[in-house]
């Protein structure tokens, strides 16, 4: 059981991590980052849209109606139900969407048109993949890989305190950091939507996929939720997301006491896994790298590419069972190895 004076002690070693990291020019950049990504991905969008509305009243010379593009798309994956894979799991997703936009021509639920919140959770959904981790190993990947470019862990090693004590403020330091760098990209997103399409929409009704959360509505597989709630599930998830990459990270950098080196690691992990998907169906066995369990966001809407085995509750295991070993290894080493040489 800790102390009372152990808990300070730790809370002060947070602090001033904390503190470091806050002062480092790496989150000013993190954050201009997101502000021009967010942005040309909500005028991409917002300008696809108006050229849509456009061409629509140009060939039909009326006002435009967003439930024919809807229906056309249902007949598109009905047909690829009927003639296209043979394989179950891509039929299952196939007739999930051909549920989902039924609902939304039941319910006059437009999947076209974007508000604030719809759009903030639609740019978390595709960055899980790549761009906030490769934003969070920013940080994360030089939290102990630092101490040693600068030459600075003999001075933090000798003081009178346990070394896991200072492995330990250092990881909390960058979870809470990864945490707000992902909390940022949300903010900024549903600002940056309501400027650009001039609406909240924080009570829209949103339908997903997600049968745990929510009231269960009249067609299978599908659940009602509102905007800001589908929102804070994303949020969620992405935060999920960002405390396993930091966690991998984070025992990259312990091992690895060069910055460049254990940044670049990781980079080359994200990349390889965005090979990987692309062949999962060929290879099954590369769905438990974590890399490829990334997207979770995706399940929700049955976006993904399917394999046998892989759901929300299955990537979400893999991911937590990496974070946790590489953890282990990482405070094991750092704690027995001769870092002082």
């Amino acid at each position: 059981m800790v102390s009372r004076k152990e808990g300070d002690l730790v809370g002060k070693l947070i602090s001033n991590e904390l503190m470091k990291m806050m002062l480092r020019r790496k989150l000013v950049l993190i954050f201009f980052i997101e502000l021009i990504v967010v942005s040309a991905f909500a005028y991409g969008l917002n300008n696809q849209y108006q050229k849509s509305i456009t061409a629509y009243t140009k060939s039909n010379g009326t006002t435009y109606d967003w439930t024919p593009s809807v229906k056309q798309e249902i007949n598109t994956l009905q047909n690829q139900l009927k003639y296209g894979s043979n394989k179950a799991e891509d039929k299952k997703v196939t007739s999930i969407q051909i549920n989902q936009y039924k609902y939304y021509l039941q319910y006059k639920m437009s999947p076209l048109e974007s508000t604030g919140m719809k759009f903030a959770g639609i740019i978390l959904s595709q960055s899980v993949m790549l761009l906030l981790p490769l934003l969070i190993i920013l940080f994360s990947g030089d939290a102990v890989s630092s101490e040693f470019s600068a030459r600075t862990i003999k001075i933090l090693l000798t003081r009178a305190i346990p070394r896991w004590k200072i492995l330990l403020s250092k990881y909390i330091a960058t979870i809470l950091v990864s945490a707000m760098v992902t909390g940022e990209m949300g903010i900024l997103s549903v600002i940056i939507g309501k400027i650009t399409f001039h609406t909240w929409g924080f009570m829209e009704p949103v339908a997903v996929t997600f049968h745990i959360i929510g009231k269960q509505s009249k067609i299978s597989n599908v659940v009602e939720l509102d905007q800001w709630q589908y929102l804070l599930v994303v949020c969620a998830l992405c935060v999920f997301v960002a405390v396993v990459i930091a966690s991998i990270s984070f025992t990259v950098s312990i091992f690895v006491k060069n910055t460049a080196a254990s940044i670049g690691i990781m980079m080359a992990s994200l990349i390889g896994g965005s090979i990987l998907q692309i062949f999962i169906n060929d290879w099954p066995r590369a769905k438990y790298f974590f890399a490829v369990n990334l997207g979770l966001p995706q399940y929700l809407s049955a976006q993904y590419e399917n394999t046998a085995g892989m759901n929300l509750e299955f990537s979400m295991v893999v991911l937590l069972i990496w974070a946790i070993v590489s953890l282990v290894i990482g405070f094991y080493v750092f704690i027995k190895q001769d870092v002082l040489v």
